[in-house]
């Protein structure tokens, strides 16, 4: 079938888009159009529009956005095919004629459908049987109540090799094996796929059985059985309640994605009819931005035990390439040992909606993981963590977004390693009391005319080079370290002068690119300078190359800049405290002497991790 461009303009022109809003949504007429509270989100002021001289939709809160056809296929959750199909029905427009190959594929999904549809109401009856008491037992001992079974569509597959088999027997074997409901073994015959279990059926978006999931009644392995991969069920593409969820989002706005059938089926029974699973398997992108379509944060609530929170984090690295503006995941962490089945029939649904009220943003989570994944009490783990958030933001494809959690890992990370203030004590007054052994040290002197000369004027003319040129090609990042930046400005000589030039221009022109960043310091008389620095790409960092990704290049001249400018203020702090211990040798005069040491080389090991490798 060939739906070509003519044809669809044709069904848009024919279709009335108020008509077919107003079948699910309340319209009120506003001058040549209609408005409506949105129902893609939650408002009270409406700013959902209809334009039907132009056949489309635009809601100003939330930016949804189509024609009729994506009406369809994002509010009532129709394939695009089946939407074009219902619109050209109720239009009187008659499809293509469809290939013979298209149209056998078509007939064969019919037939499996009818067969899995048979199927469901077979567990059905059986559940409610005689053969169903172990079943329904369990299902008491669960707290999933009568109706809810019902609602669910769930059943039972007998202990049987041949039950489903009989019962289905019209629509012969092959098809039932395509249908993933025998088991088909070379040389013997076919036999029941689920047997013993209590069966839950999966639904596409538009309510169809494409699929089941069966859970074991007493003991034995597997646990939860699925249907295996078949012309109508994809694992990776399909969300357990779909059908369900989406109504129930729109209403509340939000979408909670959860590890299985029983967990999804509980919140329902709770009140949380928005509660979705993935169907086995790790959260895929199909999945993401399924649950994307139906959100911009959703809820990923997994298991509070190892394998779930391993769950959790793959998710989230696997979302980071398709983030967006104002689209990311949000984590409820379940307490230890529990899902959301067992804290909704222990601390009913108030508890979980508390933990949805205090969920973790995506960047936290990230943040959380690599601080939890390894020691970071050497200067080297501190540089393995800092190269492990530059490498999960790097993997961001928007551009805006990877900039920013650059800079979110970037503050973090200064925030977690600031030294602690110390506390200003006036003289003559008491530091309050000591922990056990610990020792009174007097406070640290102001910097002396001395110090502070050094700190303007000894900083390192090699790495202040090659921060000029990342600045030059990474302009958005002087309005970031501004107050730094400025304090350099005051160094001696054209490097100074240069800093000084940098940020006036930077501060006049926030839009400022690189190419016009260059052209106005050749021609303010940084010639010879502008010059120097053009070949400094030659010097071995990140953020001084050309082709470089540009949120690893930021994060690397940020952690720079910070060595640019601590490593003079350490350098003076330390030549005092080595006079000072020459001088007149004191147990506290030594003590700094010795940190000073330490923070000296962790600043040259920092500025050795942002230098690239060697290829030679």
């Amino acid at each position: 079938m060939t739906l070509t461009p003519a044809f669809l303009d044709e069904l848009r022109a024919r279709t009335t888009l108020s008509a077919l809003i107003g079948r699910s949504v309340k319209i009120t007429r506003a001058g040549r159009e209609y408005k409506a509270c949105c129902p893609f989100h939650n408002e009270k002021t409406p700013s959902f529009t209809i334009n039907d001289d132009k056949g489309f939709y635009h809601c100003f809160g939330c930016g949804a956005h189509g024609d009729a056809i994506r009406w369809m296929t994002e509010h009532d959750g129709l394939p695009f095919i089946d939407a074009v199909k219902e619109l050209a029905a109720a239009a009187g427009l008659d499809m293509p004629e469809a290939d013979p190959r298209a149209a056998q594929r078509a007939e064969r999904a019919k037939g499996l459908h009818e067969a899995l549809a048979d199927a469901a109401k077979f567990y059905t009856d059986q559940l409610h049987g005689i053969a169903g008491a172990e079943a329904r037992a369990l299902l008491e001992r669960r707290g999933i109540t009568a109706d809810t079974a019902r609602t669910f569509g769930m059943g039972y597959a007998p202990d049987s090799r041949n039950r489903l088999r009989e019962a289905l027997k019209s629509y012969g074997d092959a098809l039932l094996v395509e249908a993933g409901l025998l088991i088909q073994v070379e040389g013997k015959e076919p036999y029941d796929r689920f047997r013993g279990r209590l069966m839950i059926p999966i639904k596409d978006a538009r309510g169809r059985v494409i699929g089941f999931g069966g859970r074991i009644i007493g003991d034995g392995e597997p646990k939860y059985l699925n249907s295996p991969e078949t012309p109508l069920f994809d694992k990776g593409r399909t969300l357990y309640n779909l059908d369900r969820a989406g109504a129930a989002s729109r209403k509340t706005g939000r979408v909670i994605a959860v590890e299985g059938y029983m967990d999804v089926i509980a919140l329902a029974q709770a009140g949380f009819g928005e509660a979705v699973a993935p169907l086995g398997t790790a959260m895929t992108e199909h999945q993401l931005e399924r649950l994307w379509r139906m959100a911009d944060i959703p809820y990923l609530s997994f298991d509070g035990d190892n394998a779930g929170q391993k769950a959790a984090i793959r998710a989230a690295h696997r979302a980071l390439p398709l983030l967006q503006p104002g689209r990311s995941l949000a984590f409820v962490t379940l307490p230890p040992g529990q899902d959301p089945d067992d804290l909704v029939r222990a601390a009913g649904p108030q508890a979980f909606e508390a933990l949805l009220a205090s969920a973790q943003p995506l960047a936290d989570r990230l943040w959380s993981h690599e601080l939890a994944a390894e020691p970071v009490d050497t200067p080297e783990a501190r540089a393995g963590l800092k190269r492990r958030l530059s490498d999960l933001a790097a993997t961001i494809q928007d551009g805006n977004v990877r900039h920013e959690y650059v800079n979110e890992f970037r503050r973090r990370v200064d925030e977690h390693f600031a030294p602690a203030p110390r506390a200003f004590t006036p003289r003559g007054q008491s530091r309050g009391p000591f922990k056990p052994g610990q020792r009174w040290q007097p406070p640290e002197p102001p910097p002396s005319p001395e110090s502070r000369a050094i700190g303007a004027t000894g900083i390192d003319r090699t790495l202040a080079k090659a921060v000029l040129a990342g600045l030059i090609r990474h302009p958005a990042e002087i309005a970031r370290h501004v107050e730094t930046l400025t304090s350099l400005a005051h160094a001696d000589g054209a490097l100074g002068r240069l800093f000084e030039a940098v940020v006036d221009v930077a501060l006049e022109d926030q839009a400022l690119d690189s190419a016009r960043l260059r052209t106005i310091l050749t021609t303010s008389g940084f010639d010879s300078q502008a010059a120097e620095l053009l070949r400094a790409d030659q010097l071995p960092f990140t953020f001084t190359q050309k082709d470089w990704d540009a949120g690893r290049a930021a994060f690397d001249l940020s952690e720079a800049i910070a060595v640019l400018a601590a490593r003079p203020r350490v350098e003076a702090a330390l030549a005092e405290a080595t006079a000072a211990v020459q001088a007149q040798f004191s147990d506290a005069a030594f003590e700094r002497q010795v940190a000073l040491v330490r923070q000296k080389a962790e600043l040259e090991s920092r500025l050795a991790n942002l230098m690239l490798a060697d290829e030679a």
